[in-house]
């Protein structure tokens, strides 16, 4: 064997090496991502399930707000279907809904005193929040593991070990428009 053989042996050896490697990083971005999405899951299960119990709190005070408290069981059930659909973009869409219409019972519910001081409707409402704040950091993280794992799969030459062992893009979580923007407090005491 010359010189030359040892040569192309040595750089067959080399890219021998760079494809497991990359096929590796491309693996533990890919769990990464499904990591980032169970902890986002872990934590909606954990707000739909204190959903039920805050409508029902303030269902014992709000008589006359049967409306509202139907629109948030009604946005809870549209996410629990997009997220069992395993579809991003309603999910994204649907929690967005949500989240604004959690926002309006928490508002329509300063007009009620009672319920205000109602020590299990103020445990909810904390719990909730604490959850809504976990979930958009959680969000966040997913996304970046996303965008990380999406960039490098498009990325020569990571794209072609990524197309030969059929790595595919995630979706990102996005909420909609109506979740970024304020409560209307006049439209709801209108």
């Amino acid at each position: 064997m010359g010189v030359l053989g040892i040569a192309l042996l040595v750089l067959l050896g080399v890219i021998a090496l760079y494809a497991v490697v990359t096929y590796n990083n491309l693996v533990t971005l890919k769990h990464n991502v499904a990591k980032a999405w169970a902890n986002i899951e872990v934590l909606l299960k954990q707000r739909n399930d204190e959903l039920p119990k805050l409508v029902e709190t303030c269902k014992q005070y709000m008589r006359f707000e049967q409306e509202t408290l139907q629109r948030v069981m009604e946005a809870r059930a549209q996410s629990q279907m997009a997220h069992a659909a395993g579809n991003m973009a309603a999910l994204g869409q649907a929690e967005g809904a949500l989240r604004a219409e959690l926002g309006r019972l928490f508002a329509v519910a300063e007009a009620y005193p009672d319920l205000k001081t109602n020590e299990t409707f103020q445990h909810l409402q904390g719990r909730i929040t604490q959850l809504e704040n976990s979930i958009a950091d959680r969000r966040e993280l997913y996304n970046e593991s996303v965008n990380i794992n999406n960039v490098r799969i498009e990325q020569f030459p990571d794209a072609i070990i990524a197309g030969l062992f059929n790595f595919k893009p995630f979706q990102l979580l996005e909420f909609s428009d109506g979740e970024k923007s304020d409560v209307d407090m006049k439209k709801l005491f209108a």
